[in-house]
């Protein structure tokens, strides 16, 4: 099955674009840790997406939860934890995607790991394929933001600005 979809997102060709393939990595991270991410990243990856870079993702904030054993780094260093308790903590998952190049992915995880503020950070690898616009920017098409009337979406930055005045 995977052979199949391969050569047939390979040879995938609509008017609107295709599909590359590339590795998606997604990193539980505290919400404050991730442009320490990115840009730990952007030191050996560019993180692009056609003509765009530091392409990420993140969610919403959600949880993670543990139950740290004898000898991990909780239990040596968190002053009255007893190895076994469960912890709850606030974390977002952050994605990134990277093409399938396994000395890219080394670079791109020892800058995650070196950053990183858990000894163990949780990070899924998936092989995903990834859509490629056929790029205009001139284009036409009465959806895209330059066209519809409405401009680009507010950006979380001025949207916080706003909420401070």
């Amino acid at each position: 099955m995977d052979n199949d979809l391969n050569s047939t997102l390979k040879n995938y060709k609509a008017k609107s674009g295709r599909f590359v393939a590339v590795w998606t990595l997604e990193i539980q991270t505290p919400l404050e840790d991730v442009d320490k991410i990115l840009d730990a990243v952007m030191e050996v990856h560019p993180l692009s997406y056609g003509r765009y870079q530091r392409n990420a993702s993140v969610s919403a904030e959600g949880m993670e939860t543990s139950q740290p054993q004898e000898n991990s780094t909780t239990a040596n260093h968190v002053v009255d934890y007893s190895a076994g308790q469960v912890e709850t903590y606030p974390m977002v998952e952050l994605k990134i995607s990277i093409e399938r190049d396994s000395s890219i992915l080394e670079k791109v995880m020892d800058a995650v790991h070196y950053v990183h503020q858990y000894e163990e950070p949780v990070i899924f690898l998936r092989e995903d394929w990834v859509s490629r616009a056929a790029y205009n920017p001139h284009n036409d098409n009465p959806n895209r933001w330059w066209n519809n009337g409405r401009g680009m979406p507010n950006r979380i930055e001025d949207m916080k600005k706003k909420d401070s005045e």
